[in-house]
């Protein structure tokens, strides 16, 4: 079997996804920081790819760990219209709105947003296993 009829089977829309946060992210880099009318030198291309994957990294950590929160609480039986589910993630958007509104910085949202989101979460779980524990006890 050949490379070319591999590919398909392999490649995901997640793929794509992530391959357009690379470029947007040396994209910004690049936008920030190159010395436009005076080129681009060899520090500069290495600089703008460094950016664009730490922005890759800090996007699969928050949205792969909020995204495979998700699928493990659908996969464990409930359901995304659950309080137990909805609650850290309403939770989340409001800090995120909050502070995106005090502060206007969109990557102090973010982290608020997804510390905010495990926060919750761990507490939901917590919750959830002493009733659920308490339930069974009976």
């Amino acid at each position: 079997m050949s490379l070319h009829d591999r590919l398909p089977d392999r490649l995901r829309p997640w793929h794509l996804l992530m391959l357009a946060v690379f470029v947007a992210g040396a994209g910004l880099s690049a936008a920030r920081n190159a010395p436009f009318p005076a080129g681009v030198g060899i520090q500069d291309l290495v600089l703008f790819t460094i950016e664009g994957l730490f922005g890759l990294v800090i996007f699969q950590f928050t949205v792969g760990n909020v995204w495979a929160a998700a699928v493990e609480y659908r996969n464990a039986g409930g359901s995304w219209r659950d309080l137990p589910f909805l609650a850290p993630v309403v939770l989340a958007v409001f800090a995120a709105a909050t502070l995106y509104a005090v502060s206007g910085n969109v990557g102090v949202a973010a982290s608020a947003a997804f510390w905010v989101f495990v926060g919750a979460t761990a507490v939901t779980a917590v919750a959830v296993n002493v009733v659920v524990g308490y339930t069974e006890a009976e």
